[in-house]
């Protein structure tokens, strides 16, 4: 048997497990007998994942679930191979089904022509909707269904006593998840979601990518504080909600008003100090 290395009590997560690299961060919920995951990442680890719960003594036909955060291709990739392997139901909240079922490479992030990714993303039918409110049951714990969209429309969080898996929503260094209208992110959303997190009491935070980490409300407001700032910015094309500076533009364009050039802008050395030898 392989000794089992809990992060919390009652919580494995497989890349320290493995001690190594595996991808996206996998969560073993141990209910004392069934047991469920929280994502499965990449096909290409399935297995080896798999191998490692085998080996750490779990029956794997006690396996409650496996549930999809939300439907990006370096958290669900492998999920069909899991419920094949596991016999198991996969669940995930109904705005991912679309993209889980149809194994669509532009919502999944599994196609990206630009930056040369196109790896297979095979779908997998979805056999339980996870809704905000839920509560999951696993053997003798419980975990609270949260919808926390933005990053994607289908993102779900859940608590489980102290703990938050928080999903693509907030890293330990401040960092959220991808915000990219091909795959759904809405920053109003985003802040929504993280405004919510903020309000919580869970002490720790259990994210979809790097380490778990004891809630700093100073990291959460900066995220809050950034996205917002997001949301008036052209660089996040159709995420962004209004552009300030084209609204002056146009007002100044539609007014008949000409820009002043005549007079250096402050601060410039273009001035009379500037010009001083």
């Amino acid at each position: 048997m392989l000794q089992r290395k809990y992060l919390f009590p009652r919580v494995i997560e497989m890349n320290y497990q493995a001690g190594r690299r595996l991808g996206a961060n996998v969560y073993l919920i141990d209910g004392g007998g069934d047991w469920l995951l929280i994502d499965i990442g990449f096909l290409d680890t399935v297995e080896e994942i798999i191998d490692l719960i085998r080996r750490m003594d779990f029956n794997l036909s006690r396996c409650r679930m496996v549930i999809a955060t939300h439907a990006d291709a370096d958290h669900i990739q492998g999920v069909a191979r899991a419920k094949e392997l596991l016999k198991t139901k996969v669940a995930a909240h109904p705005l991912s089904v679309e993209a889980l079922e149809t194994g669509d490479g532009i919502l999944t992030y599994a196609q990206i022509k630009a930056q040369g990714i196109d790896i297979p993303m095979p779908p997998c039918k979805v056999d339980e909707l996870l809704h905000e409110g839920d509560t999951i049951a696993v053997g003798d714990l419980k975990l609270d269904v949260w919808h926390t969209p933005g990053h994607t429309p289908g993102q779900l969080s859940f608590k489980m006593g102290n703990l938050l898996f928080s999903g693509d929503n907030i890293y330990k260094d401040g960092c959220v998840g991808v915000i990219d209208a091909h795959h759904g992110s809405n920053i109003p959303d985003f802040i929504n979601s993280l405004k919510r997190i903020l309000a919580d009491d869970a002490e720790f935070l259990l994210p979809s990518h790097g380490p778990a980490f004891r809630r700093d409300n100073r990291i959460i407001q900066k995220a809050i504080d950034r996205l917002t700032e997001y949301q008036y910015m052209p660089d996040f094309g159709t995420c962004a909600i209004g552009w300030p500076l084209l609204d002056e533009w146009e007002a100044e364009v539609c007014s008949g008003r000409m820009p002043d050039f005549s007079q250096p802008a402050s601060g410039s050395k273009g001035g009379r100090e500037g010009r001083r030898k």
